[in-house]
């Protein structure tokens, strides 16, 4: 089983993140959970330490001026066309602003993979939208993008 931070981190947002968990769980109790559920030790840890990260972001203050957002030579290597065009496609349909895409394309840059998928952006996008205050509407949003892409199984 090769488990990474991402695999952690939608653990992480699909056991915890939800209005009827408990507000603050012991982080213990959640990775002594996480290593009897297989995932590695410090795999644990990076997820973590992104989180945190993610909530220590301060809020960025957009401008109402209409802006052209340029990557970077490291950003496009770990942001395909695809998932670059995805993140303009959520700005013009104004799920994500210039303030929540630049956080988003932070956290893409803060873990360690060397390319993001496309499936694995918009679980970014969808913690990222979570973390912030008055994104409620956005998130929303974004959650039926995520859970309608997700294969169904006939039984």
């Amino acid at each position: 089983m090769k488990e990474n931070v991402f695999d952690v981190l939608i653990y992480l947002f699909e056991n915890y993140m939800d209005d009827e968990i408990e507000a603050n769980p012991d982080p213990d109790a959640i990775r002594t959970e996480l290593l009897e559920a297989g995932f590695p030790h410090q795999e644990i840890n990076k997820a973590f330490d992104w989180l945190e990260s993610l909530t220590e972001q301060k809020p960025i203050q957009s401008s109402s001026l209409p802006a052209f957002r340029v990557y970077s030579t490291q950003e496009c290597v770990k942001l395909d066309t695809e998932c670059r065009g995805f993140l303009m496609f959520l700005e013009q349909s104004t799920i994500l602003s210039p303030a929540s895409r630049e956080l988003a394309v932070d956290r893409v840059m803060a873990l360690n993979e060397e390319t993001i998928s496309l499936e694995n952006l918009k679980w970014i996008v969808l913690m990222v939208l979570f973390s912030q205050p008055n994104e409620e509407i956005a998130f929303a949003r974004m959650e039926h993008l995520v859970y309608e892409s997700l294969p169904s199984y006939v039984h």
